[in-house]
């Protein structure tokens, strides 16, 4: 496991359960009790966690900071495949659909690419890499929108890309996020791209979110969905039983994927 990986899942687990130990964050993720030392103080320099003696608190500050894509795209691979592959079934039959911008719902993307024939659904995103993974698989009833080219995430953005997508609508809507927490629902870092994301939400009959257990209980600056507007959400093993129990009590379907 990368350290970004390890510190993304020590935050959300701070997160979750509002406290955590260096003894049991060395025994979970099989690590020197020094390593989880030094991951705390990372993460509280950055003011993800606070620092306490033995092991760390949950900040109540939002996060800005947004990894490359390149990092992110080798951060939790199993568990994105292992949600990409129990997204193919929340598919319509036939239909259209919405493909937001993330590493998870470009592994989706590609799997619709080698499985489905073309023409089989109207696809939209606003991701680069997504489009040209459909493309590159055949699949020839796909709309990118039209706008600005965010370099760190390669999501287009703007008021192109919003005035296009007021005049759409999809069955469903395949959408990432930056964190999830029962409070500020999905959240990213930035108000552009959460913008199209929250017409993404807005524009489709249902609405499936695909989001590693690492993101559970972390904030980012805005918010672009409450847990109202959420039909679906799959995660990973990974995800706390009491976080999972609590998006169900928010009348949330929760899909925990299975890795391979």
């Amino acid at each position: 496991m990368y350290a970004e990986e390890r510190r993304r899942q020590i935050a959300s687990l701070t997160a979750v359960e509002g406290r955590v130990n260096v003894t049991e964050l060395s025994e979970r993720f099989d690590v020197t009790a020094e390593t989880i030392r030094r991951d705390l103080a990372v993460l509280d320099r950055e003011g993800v966690v606070h620092r306490v003696h033995g092991g760390a608190v949950a900040s109540q500050s939002f996060q800005t900071a947004e990894l490359t894509l390149d990092t992110r795209q080798r951060s939790a691979t199993g568990a994105k495949m292992a949600i990409a592959r129990a997204a193919l079934e929340q598919l319509p039959d036939g239909g259209s659909i919405f493909l937001d911008a993330g590493t998870t719902t470009n592994a989706l993307a590609d799997l619709i690419g080698q499985r489905y024939s073309a023409g089989q659904f109207s696809i939209v995103s606003n991701s680069l890499p997504i489009a040209l993974s459909l493309a590159s698989n055949g699949v020839s009833e796909v709309q990118l929108l039209g706008g600005t080219v965010r370099a760190i995430t390669q999501a287009v953005v703007g008021d192109t890309a919003l005035r296009t997508m007021a005049l759409m609508r999809a069955d469903v809507a395949f959408v990432g996020t930056n964190a999830l927490t029962i409070d500020h629902g999905l959240s990213t870092a930035d108000s552009q791209e959460a913008a199209i994301k929250s017409a993404f939400v807005t524009n489709a009959h249902r609405v499936v979110v695909l989001c590693d257990s690492s993101k559970l209980g972390n904030d980012y600056l805005v918010s672009f969905a409450s847990l109202d507007e959420i039909d679906v959400v799959i995660t990973d093993a990974g995800a706390p039983a009491s976080y999972v129990e609590a998006l169900r009590e928010h009348g949330v379907e929760v899909i925990i994927a299975a890795e391979k």
